[in-house]
């Protein structure tokens, strides 16, 4: 379930921007400690420059140069993340419960599944997302990145995977004495054959109408 093995564009993108987020924080951290070496070398070296300058330009000029591109690159991959980029995407309902997760098709004649998320490879999927006791958290490591399961409130989560095969899918806030078994299989089938599949797994058949 590492979020640094993507199998989705939406993941590629979350697992792009950890590792832009650990270089500037490496570039940042070489820089306080070559600093540091110097002083600690040099006796009196930092002694040149005023306290005044320091402050500025190690505690606002040095963090601005490598924080605002950071920030910058974040803000642009999360609105790449926004659902709503698709003309007439997919809906899945998704609503958690303690201690499991059921899952609506309603494109598919009210399908339903429990336990096991069934979607398109290749298709962006718009999961709307809610609770019907406490807050949980959806969250499909590889495929995407997280979102609040709150009740009385729905929240969208734009999913799509690259190609078909098993994913692991959990809550990941604590919602109870049984969070551990807050977790949930994910189906992805070729896109040409998600109905009839759907329409055939055990979860949909014995899903109550």
């Amino acid at each position: 379930m590492s979020t640094l093995d993507p199998a989705g564009p939406a993941a590629k993108s979350i697992a792009h921007l950890w590792w832009v987020m650990l270089a500037g924080a490496v570039a940042l951290y070489a820089l306080v400690m070559i600093l540091f070496a110097l002083v600690m070398m040099r006796p009196g070296w930092g002694g040149m420059v005023s306290p005044a300058r320091w402050i500025v330009l190690g505690g606002l000029c040095l963090p601005g140069i490598i924080l605002t591109p950071l920030v910058a690159h974040a803000l642009m991959t999360g609105e790449e993340l926004l659902p709503g980029r698709a003309a007439n995407p997919m809906r899945i309902e998704a609503e958690a419960q303690q201690w499991k997760w059921t899952f609506r098709y309603p494109a598919l004649e009210g399908a339903e599944t429990v336990g096991v998320l069934h979607l398109p490879a290749g298709v962006p999927v718009d999961i709307v997302v809610t609770s019907r006791d406490v807050i949980h958290a959806f969250w499909i490591p590889r495929l995407a990145g997280k979102i609040d399961a709150v009740p009385g409130h729905t929240n969208v989560l734009r999913v799509q995977a690259a190609a078909p095969g098993r994913y692991q899918g959990l809550c990941n806030q604590f919602c109870g004495m049984g969070h551990s078994a807050m977790h949930f299989d994910v189906i992805v089938h070729p896109a040409a054959e998600f109905s009839a599949s759907l329409a055939g797994s055990d979860e949909a058949a014995a899903a109550p109408q």
